[in-house]
Order: structure tokens, then C-alpha cells, then sequence
């Protein structure tokens, strides 16, 4: 199982990049997928989730302005990402649980200037 993010780099607060993570296999087969971030310093922490039925929850910090979505015809997974904030500069990372097991993609940096 393969996932690779892209999607990510330098954009000015206020402004809005699409991350993507496109898996090797099916999606539908994946329990759930995750977007996670690590900013320089800090731990990783979750992003987004959605569920293999759909369901979505998000950290606070980016409630109402990152969206999470999942298209499983083209087996990828989406991080809208609006209004941004310096604060939001990470190293982004997606992952997806397949047959019990956590994968993880390499990371796509988004940098965010203020």
C-alpha cells in the first residue's frame, strides 16, 4: 500500500491550497483516511479525518476552514485548505488504515507567509 501527497507550497495568509493523497489501492477497502501535520519544533498532530461511510471530524484549529473529502473513483483523498494562517505552515501527511495496519505518505510541505 502506497500513499503520495502533493498539493503543497508557499502561499500567503489568507489564501487557500488543495492537498492530495492518492493511494494505490482502493480507498473503499481503507477503514479510514487522515490527513495529520508537523510543524518545525512540534508534534504531529491530526488534521482530518474521514470515514470509509463518509463521516468527518476535524481538529479545532482548522474547523471551518479545511475541509476533508474523499473521491473513491480516482482512489484519492482531499485537503481543501481556505484562510490560511501562518500558524498552518506543517509538513502535511496523509494516511489511511488498511487491514488494521496505519500507512503513511512522505509529506508535501505547505508554507504559509504572513
Amino acid at each position: 500500500v502506497q500513499l503520495q501527497a502533493s498539493g503543497g507550497g508557499l502561499v500567503q495568509a489568507g489564501g487557500s491550497l488543495r492537498l492530495s493523497c492518492a493511494a494505490s489501492r482502493s480507498i473503499f477497502s481503507f477503514n479510514g483516511m487522515i490527513w495529520h501535520r508537523q510543524a518545525p519544533g512540534a508534534l504531529r498532530e491530526m488534521v482530518a479525518v474521514v470515514s470509509s461511510g463518509g463521516k468527518t471530524n476535524y481538529a479545532d484549529s482548522v474547523k471551518g476552514r479545511f475541509t476533508i473529502s474523499r473521491d473513491d473513483a480516482s482512489n484519492s483523498v482531499y485537503l481543501q485548505m481556505n484562510s490560511l494562517k501562518p500558524e498552518d505552515t506543517a509538513v502535511y501527511y496523509c494516511g489511511g488504515t488498511y487491514n488494521g495496519r496505519l500507512y503513511w505518505g512522505q509529506g508535501t510541505l505547505v508554507t504559509v507567509s504572513s
